[in-house]
């Protein structure tokens, strides 16, 4: 028998989530009287045809959305993408194509292009810090540190750009922090109290901060590991120490000059807030 591949199907957003997103943004831009300017300037059956194009090289995200803006804008502007998210793009390369009424191409570009530029902003950076670790088996991962009112499209960016996502909220995983063990009284006090909790499909993970917590937690039956802040000569010390018990995941100062070397240590995951608060966004522009 032939072993089935590992596939890696390209991340997608739900349409719902899209829309309404979109929706809020077109309603925040135009407001109780609309495009103002498009009105006083263009004719009602003026014809737009325009191109949007990277003015800087990077990795493209979020193209459901501007699609979106300029289908829920109003009738008659069509959007046709050149690439996929998650694409590279070079300098001067053409993302997309917008043609219809020029009123509504013009009310919709700025809604479009804020998510467009945004989120590769994010998929851009997140790239880059994937590349930096590119041979060592490490991960890139993402945080809860986001802008409020945008995690699933910024999270969908670091997917976007080769990362993986931590948890999506406080509900959908138990990560037991340094506070909550010093409420509970002790690692494994606030570790065995989890497991009596969580259903069965639901992750456990508990953050350490010395090496002699890693070996509490890993007496406890942790299997999945955050060590915060440590320098890599303890991470790798905690690698050793674990000897493959655990899933590691390295959190604190994990910034593009340290990554590299966080990811030699032999830890399993390295999340990060700084590819989600710490991205510029892409420079793209509508002509």
């Amino acid at each position: 028998m032939v072993p089935c591949p590992m596939i890696a199907f390209a991340a997608q957003l739900p349409r719902l989530l899209v829309e309404r997103a979109v929706t809020a943004a077109l309603e925040e831009d135009l407001g109780l009287a609309g495009d103002l300017t498009s009105q006083a300037t263009l004719a009602p059956d003026a014809w737009a045809t325009a191109t949007i194009s990277a003015r800087e090289a990077g990795v493209i995200a979020g193209l459901d959305l501007a699609a979106a803006a300029f289908r829920l804008v109003g009738d008659g502007v069509s959007f046709t993408p050149r690439l996929n998210d998650g694409d590279r793009i070079a300098v001067g390369g053409l993302v997309a194509e917008v043609s219809g009424p020029a009123r509504l191409v013009m009310s919709g570009e700025r809604v479009a292009l804020n998510f467009l530029n945004h989120l590769s902003g994010i998929s851009t950076l997140t790239r880059t810090y994937a590349d930096a670790i590119d041979g060592t088996k490490a991960r890139i991962c993402d945080t809860r540190k986001t802008t409020p009112g945008l995690r699933a499209f910024e999270k969908y960016a670091v997917r976007c750009g080769g990362g993986s996502n931590h948890r999506y909220a406080l509900n959908d995983a138990i990560l037991i922090k340094d506070n909550h063990i010093a409420v509970a009284g002790s690692v494994t006090a606030a570790y065995r109290a989890a497991e009596a909790f969580a259903g069965h499909l639901v992750a456990i993970e508990i953050e350490v901060t010395t090496l002699a917590e890693l070996e509490e937690a890993l007496a406890a039956g942790a299997r999945v590991i955050m060590l915060d802040n440590m320098d890599n000569q303890l991470l790798a010390q905690a690698v050793a120490i674990t000897a493959g018990r655990a899933k590691l995941e390295a959190s604190g100062g994990a910034k593009l000059d340290r990554v590299r070397s966080i990811a030699e240590t032999g830890v399993d995951y390295i999340s990060t807030s700084q590819i989600t608060m710490g991205a510029k966004p892409l420079d793209l522009g509508l002509d």
